[in-house]
Protein backbone atom coordinates (compact mmCIF):
# COMPACT_ATOMS: atom_id res chain seq x y z
CA UNK A 1 0.00 0.00 0.00
CA UNK A 2 1.12 3.76 -0.89
CA UNK A 3 0.87 6.24 1.11
CA UNK A 4 -1.90 8.75 1.22
CA UNK A 5 -1.92 9.93 -2.68
CA UNK A 6 -1.74 13.61 -3.27
CA UNK A 7 -3.97 14.31 -5.66
CA UNK A 8 -4.89 17.23 -8.32
CA UNK A 9 -8.31 17.42 -9.81
CA UNK A 10 -8.65 18.94 -13.21
CA UNK A 11 -12.26 19.38 -14.09
CA UNK A 12 -15.12 22.14 -14.92
CA UNK A 13 -18.44 20.69 -15.19
CA UNK A 14 -21.47 18.56 -13.35
CA UNK A 15 -20.06 15.34 -14.45
CA UNK A 16 -17.03 16.52 -12.95
CA UNK A 17 -18.07 18.15 -9.57
CA UNK A 18 -19.54 14.82 -8.80
CA UNK A 19 -16.40 13.45 -9.03
CA UNK A 20 -14.38 15.48 -7.50
CA UNK A 21 -17.27 15.42 -3.99
CA UNK A 22 -17.04 11.68 -4.06
CA UNK A 23 -12.87 11.20 -3.67
CA UNK A 24 -13.67 14.43 -0.98
CA UNK A 25 -16.17 12.30 0.77
CA UNK A 26 -14.13 8.98 0.12
CA UNK A 27 -11.12 11.31 2.42
CA UNK A 28 -8.73 11.40 -0.38
CA UNK A 29 -6.18 13.77 0.23
CA UNK A 30 -7.88 16.67 -2.65
CA UNK A 31 -4.85 19.11 -2.48
CA UNK A 32 -5.57 21.48 -5.71
CA UNK A 33 -8.17 21.96 -7.86
CA UNK A 34 -7.67 23.27 -11.84
CA UNK A 35 -10.88 24.11 -13.71
CA UNK A 36 -11.78 26.75 -16.08
CA UNK A 37 -11.69 30.56 -15.29
CA UNK A 38 -14.95 32.04 -14.68
CA UNK A 39 -16.55 33.73 -18.04
CA UNK A 40 -19.86 35.87 -18.39
CA UNK A 41 -22.66 34.26 -19.80
CA UNK A 42 -26.72 34.01 -19.51
CA UNK A 43 -29.10 37.02 -19.28
CA UNK A 44 -27.41 39.97 -18.19
CA UNK A 45 -23.70 38.23 -18.46
CA UNK A 46 -23.39 37.77 -15.21
CA UNK A 47 -19.57 35.86 -14.38
CA UNK A 48 -20.49 32.20 -13.87
CA UNK A 49 -18.49 30.03 -12.20
CA UNK A 50 -17.80 26.45 -13.15
CA UNK A 51 -19.39 23.45 -10.70
CA UNK A 52 -15.91 21.97 -10.18
CA UNK A 53 -14.93 25.74 -8.70
CA UNK A 54 -17.75 25.75 -6.22
CA UNK A 55 -16.82 21.88 -5.05
CA UNK A 56 -13.67 23.13 -4.42
CA UNK A 57 -14.63 26.65 -2.10
CA UNK A 58 -17.23 24.77 -0.37
CA UNK A 59 -14.62 22.46 0.91
CA UNK A 60 -11.34 25.21 0.82
CA UNK A 61 -9.44 23.41 -1.41
CA UNK A 62 -6.73 26.05 -3.46
CA UNK A 63 -7.72 26.56 -6.69
CA UNK A 64 -6.24 27.20 -10.00
CA UNK A 65 -7.60 28.81 -12.97
CA UNK A 66 -5.56 29.10 -15.60
CA UNK A 67 -6.01 30.53 -19.19
CA UNK A 68 -2.98 28.92 -20.27
CA UNK A 69 -2.02 25.39 -19.73
CA UNK A 70 0.81 25.68 -21.61
CA UNK A 71 2.51 28.40 -19.60
CA UNK A 72 5.43 27.95 -17.28
CA UNK A 73 3.92 29.55 -14.44
CA UNK A 74 1.10 27.53 -14.31
CA UNK A 75 3.68 24.34 -14.52
CA UNK A 76 5.24 25.86 -11.61
CA UNK A 77 2.34 26.52 -9.57
CA UNK A 78 1.22 22.58 -10.49
CA UNK A 79 4.37 21.48 -9.43
CA UNK A 80 4.39 23.10 -6.00
CA UNK A 81 1.46 21.23 -5.25
CA UNK A 82 3.58 17.69 -5.73
CA UNK A 83 1.01 15.87 -6.92
CA UNK A 84 1.04 12.33 -6.63
CA UNK A 85 -1.80 11.49 -9.28
CA UNK A 86 -4.02 13.38 -11.39
CA UNK A 87 -7.55 12.99 -12.05
CA UNK A 88 -8.86 14.27 -15.24
CA UNK A 89 -12.38 14.61 -16.14
CA UNK A 90 -14.17 16.62 -18.25
CA UNK A 91 -11.60 19.13 -18.81
CA UNK A 92 -9.63 20.46 -22.10
CA UNK A 93 -7.03 18.66 -23.92
CA UNK A 94 -3.57 18.99 -21.75
CA UNK A 95 -0.03 19.42 -23.07
CA UNK A 96 2.19 16.37 -22.03
CA UNK A 97 4.04 18.51 -19.41
CA UNK A 98 1.16 18.92 -17.45
CA UNK A 99 -0.48 15.54 -17.85
CA UNK A 100 2.90 13.93 -17.28
CA UNK A 101 3.96 15.76 -13.90
CA UNK A 102 2.82 13.33 -11.08
CA UNK A 103 5.22 9.93 -10.93
CA UNK A 104 1.56 8.01 -10.64
CA UNK A 105 0.76 9.72 -14.18
CA UNK A 106 -3.41 11.72 -14.78
CA UNK A 107 -6.26 9.35 -14.69
CA UNK A 108 -9.08 10.28 -17.26
CA UNK A 109 -12.47 9.01 -16.66
CA UNK A 110 -14.48 8.68 -20.36
CA UNK A 111 -18.28 8.17 -20.54
CA UNK A 112 -17.87 4.89 -23.15
CA UNK A 113 -16.46 1.63 -23.06
CA UNK A 114 -12.83 2.35 -24.27
CA UNK A 115 -11.76 1.62 -27.14
CA UNK A 116 -15.78 2.44 -28.70
CA UNK A 117 -16.93 5.76 -29.21
CA UNK A 118 -13.41 7.49 -28.65
CA UNK A 119 -13.92 11.35 -29.13
CA UNK A 120 -15.86 14.52 -27.51
CA UNK A 121 -19.59 13.55 -27.28
CA UNK A 122 -19.99 9.37 -26.11
CA UNK A 123 -23.52 9.61 -24.66
CA UNK A 124 -24.80 11.89 -27.58
CA UNK A 125 -23.50 9.45 -30.08
CA UNK A 126 -24.35 6.12 -28.00
CA UNK A 127 -28.33 7.08 -28.09
CA UNK A 128 -28.15 8.21 -31.28
CA UNK A 129 -26.94 4.92 -33.05
CA UNK A 130 -29.25 3.46 -30.80
CA UNK A 131 -27.18 1.33 -28.76
CA UNK A 132 -28.70 -0.45 -25.67
CA UNK A 133 -25.60 -0.49 -23.14
CA UNK A 134 -22.79 2.18 -22.66
CA UNK A 135 -20.34 2.53 -19.92
CA UNK A 136 -17.27 4.28 -17.94
CA UNK A 137 -14.23 3.77 -18.42
CA UNK A 138 -11.11 5.00 -15.83
CA UNK A 139 -7.58 5.43 -18.39
CA UNK A 140 -4.14 6.91 -18.04
CA UNK A 141 -3.97 9.97 -20.08
CA UNK A 142 -1.35 9.44 -22.69
CA UNK A 143 -0.55 11.23 -25.82
CA UNK A 144 -3.15 10.17 -28.47
CA UNK A 145 -6.78 11.08 -27.50
CA UNK A 146 -8.66 8.51 -24.74
CA UNK A 147 -5.92 5.79 -26.42
CA UNK A 148 -4.22 5.32 -23.43
CA UNK A 149 -4.00 2.04 -20.75
CA UNK A 150 -7.63 0.91 -19.15
CA UNK A 151 -7.82 0.92 -15.46
CA UNK A 152 -11.81 0.16 -14.41
CA UNK A 153 -14.95 -0.28 -16.67
CA UNK A 154 -18.28 -0.20 -15.56
CA UNK A 155 -21.63 -1.14 -18.22
CA UNK A 156 -24.74 1.47 -18.05
CA UNK A 157 -27.75 -0.04 -19.56
CA UNK A 158 -29.59 2.52 -21.89
CA UNK A 159 -33.19 2.30 -21.56
CA UNK A 160 -35.52 3.07 -24.78
CA UNK A 161 -36.52 6.08 -23.10
CA UNK A 162 -33.04 7.58 -21.86
CA UNK A 163 -32.45 11.01 -23.71
CA UNK A 164 -28.66 12.61 -23.84
CA UNK A 165 -29.56 14.19 -20.24
CA UNK A 166 -30.83 11.23 -18.45
CA UNK A 167 -28.06 8.85 -19.52
CA UNK A 168 -25.44 11.85 -18.87
CA UNK A 169 -27.32 11.80 -15.30
CA UNK A 170 -26.89 8.38 -14.76
CA UNK A 171 -23.29 7.97 -15.94
CA UNK A 172 -22.18 11.10 -13.68
CA UNK A 173 -23.21 8.86 -10.46
CA UNK A 174 -21.64 5.72 -11.87
CA UNK A 175 -18.73 7.73 -12.94
CA UNK A 176 -18.07 9.19 -9.32
CA UNK A 177 -17.91 5.41 -8.10
CA UNK A 178 -15.78 4.20 -11.27
CA UNK A 179 -13.01 7.46 -10.23
CA UNK A 180 -13.34 6.46 -6.44
CA UNK A 181 -13.00 2.83 -7.15
CA UNK A 182 -9.88 3.31 -9.05
CA UNK A 183 -7.80 5.84 -6.96
CA UNK A 184 -8.81 3.22 -4.09
CA UNK A 185 -7.00 0.47 -6.07
CA UNK A 186 -4.31 2.80 -7.60
CA UNK A 187 -3.82 3.76 -3.47
CA UNK A 188 -3.48 0.15 -2.73
CA UNK A 189 -1.23 -1.02 -6.04
CA UNK A 190 -3.94 -2.87 -6.68
CA UNK A 191 -4.49 -2.25 -10.61
CA UNK A 192 -3.26 -3.80 -13.63
CA UNK A 193 -3.76 -1.29 -16.38
CA UNK A 194 -4.31 -2.88 -20.12
CA UNK A 195 -3.89 -1.77 -23.47
CA UNK A 196 -6.79 -1.17 -25.81
CA UNK A 197 -7.38 -3.29 -28.54
CA UNK A 198 -8.85 -1.33 -31.05
CA UNK A 199 -10.90 -1.73 -34.30
CA UNK A 200 -11.29 0.02 -37.16
CA UNK A 201 -15.20 -0.59 -36.77
CA UNK A 202 -15.06 0.34 -33.86
CA UNK A 203 -18.00 3.62 -33.43
CA UNK A 204 -16.49 7.02 -33.03
CA UNK A 205 -17.59 10.26 -31.26
CA UNK A 206 -16.55 13.39 -32.72
CA UNK A 207 -17.62 16.41 -31.64
CA UNK A 208 -21.04 17.65 -32.82
CA UNK A 209 -21.26 20.95 -34.36
CA UNK A 210 -24.57 22.89 -35.49
CA UNK A 211 -24.60 21.28 -38.85
CA UNK A 212 -24.72 17.89 -37.30
CA UNK A 213 -27.61 18.65 -35.68
CA UNK A 214 -30.10 18.77 -38.60
CA UNK A 215 -32.95 16.05 -38.58
CA UNK A 216 -32.57 13.77 -42.18
CA UNK A 217 -36.10 12.47 -42.76
CA UNK A 218 -34.81 10.36 -45.14
CA UNK A 219 -34.34 7.12 -42.48
CA UNK A 220 -36.46 5.18 -40.65
CA UNK A 221 -38.64 6.12 -37.73
CA UNK A 222 -35.99 4.83 -35.63
CA UNK A 223 -33.58 6.18 -36.62
CA UNK A 224 -35.50 9.49 -36.24
CA UNK A 225 -36.08 9.19 -33.13
CA UNK A 226 -33.25 8.08 -31.90
CA UNK A 227 -31.42 11.02 -32.96
CA UNK A 228 -33.59 13.61 -31.86
CA UNK A 229 -33.18 11.73 -27.85
CA UNK A 230 -29.35 11.24 -28.55
CA UNK A 231 -29.38 15.53 -28.76
CA UNK A 232 -32.08 16.22 -25.93
CA UNK A 233 -31.79 18.53 -24.13
CA UNK A 234 -28.73 20.10 -25.67
CA UNK A 235 -27.98 20.72 -28.46
CA UNK A 236 -31.49 19.35 -29.70
CA UNK A 237 -32.08 18.22 -32.96
CA UNK A 238 -33.49 20.45 -35.74
CA UNK A 239 -35.68 20.92 -38.53
CA UNK A 240 -37.69 23.45 -40.45
CA UNK A 241 -40.84 23.78 -41.70
CA UNK A 242 -42.97 26.68 -43.46
CA UNK A 243 -39.47 28.80 -43.22
CA UNK A 244 -39.65 28.45 -39.55
CA UNK A 245 -36.92 26.73 -37.12
CA UNK A 246 -37.73 24.30 -34.80
CA UNK A 247 -36.19 21.66 -31.92
CA UNK A 248 -37.60 18.44 -31.23
CA UNK A 249 -36.63 17.32 -27.98
CA UNK A 250 -38.90 13.99 -27.77
CA UNK A 251 -40.60 11.68 -29.82
CA UNK A 252 -41.55 8.42 -30.25
CA UNK A 253 -42.47 6.03 -32.97
CA UNK A 254 -46.25 5.55 -33.34
CA UNK A 255 -48.06 2.32 -32.27
CA UNK A 256 -50.81 3.04 -33.13
CA UNK A 257 -52.51 3.14 -37.06
CA UNK A 258 -51.89 6.13 -38.64
CA UNK A 259 -51.94 7.49 -42.18
CA UNK A 260 -48.57 7.39 -44.94
CA UNK A 261 -47.46 10.48 -44.44
CA UNK A 262 -44.46 11.74 -47.58
CA UNK A 263 -40.79 12.10 -45.95
CA UNK A 264 -40.35 15.49 -44.42
CA UNK A 265 -44.32 16.50 -44.43
CA UNK A 266 -45.75 17.50 -41.57
CA UNK A 267 -49.80 16.32 -40.92
CA UNK A 268 -52.11 16.48 -37.70
CA UNK A 269 -53.66 13.42 -37.32
CA UNK A 270 -56.22 13.14 -34.40
CA UNK A 271 -54.29 16.02 -32.35
CA UNK A 272 -51.15 14.23 -32.81
CA UNK A 273 -48.40 15.87 -34.99
CA UNK A 274 -47.30 13.40 -36.78
CA UNK A 275 -43.61 14.12 -39.56
CA UNK A 276 -43.12 11.17 -42.23
CA UNK A 277 -40.13 9.10 -42.71
CA UNK A 278 -39.02 6.64 -44.55
CA UNK A 279 -40.94 3.45 -43.40
CA UNK A 280 -43.54 5.57 -41.05
CA UNK A 281 -43.99 8.49 -39.23
CA UNK A 282 -42.90 10.19 -35.75
CA UNK A 283 -45.37 11.47 -33.25
CA UNK A 284 -43.76 14.52 -31.58
CA UNK A 285 -43.68 14.89 -28.02
CA UNK A 286 -41.90 18.31 -27.30
CA UNK A 287 -41.00 20.90 -29.43
CA UNK A 288 -39.61 24.49 -29.75
CA UNK A 289 -40.26 26.98 -32.32
CA UNK A 290 -37.25 29.10 -32.66
CA UNK A 291 -37.38 32.25 -30.32
CA UNK A 292 -40.22 30.52 -28.13
CA UNK A 293 -40.76 28.17 -25.57
CA UNK A 294 -40.24 24.75 -25.23
CA UNK A 295 -44.03 23.13 -25.72
CA UNK A 296 -45.66 19.52 -25.17
CA UNK A 297 -46.88 19.15 -28.51
CA UNK A 298 -50.84 19.45 -27.22
CA UNK A 299 -49.88 23.07 -26.23
CA UNK A 300 -47.89 23.99 -29.78
CA UNK A 301 -50.91 22.36 -31.98
CA UNK A 302 -53.43 24.84 -30.45
CA UNK A 303 -51.37 27.63 -32.07
CA UNK A 304 -50.66 26.01 -35.18
CA UNK A 305 -51.36 27.03 -38.33
CA UNK A 306 -50.11 25.61 -41.08
CA UNK A 307 -50.31 27.17 -44.21
CA UNK A 308 -52.09 25.63 -47.00
CA UNK A 309 -51.18 23.59 -50.49
CA UNK A 310 -48.07 22.59 -50.31
CA UNK A 311 -46.55 22.90 -47.10
CA UNK A 312 -43.76 20.18 -46.49
CA UNK A 313 -40.45 20.47 -45.86
CA UNK A 314 -37.44 19.14 -47.49
CA UNK A 315 -36.87 15.84 -46.73
CA UNK A 316 -32.86 15.50 -46.42
CA UNK A 317 -31.18 18.07 -44.55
Amino acid sequence: MRTPLRIVFFGTPQFAATSLQALIQAGYDVVAVVTAPDKPGGRGLKVLTSEVKKVALQHQIDLLQPTNLKSPEFYEQLKSYSPDLQVVIAFRMMPEHIWGLPPLGSVNLHASLLPAYRGAAPINHAIINGETETGLTTFFIEKEIDTGQILLQSSVDIDPEDDAGTLHDKLMLAGSQLITQTVHDIQLDNIRPKPQVYRDNLPKAPKIFPQDCVINWNTSSEQARNFIRGLSPFPGAKTSFQGKQYKIYKAQCPSYPHPDITVGHWEVFQKKLLIGCLNGAIEVLEIQQEGKKRLAAKDFLAGFKPLSGQDSQDATP
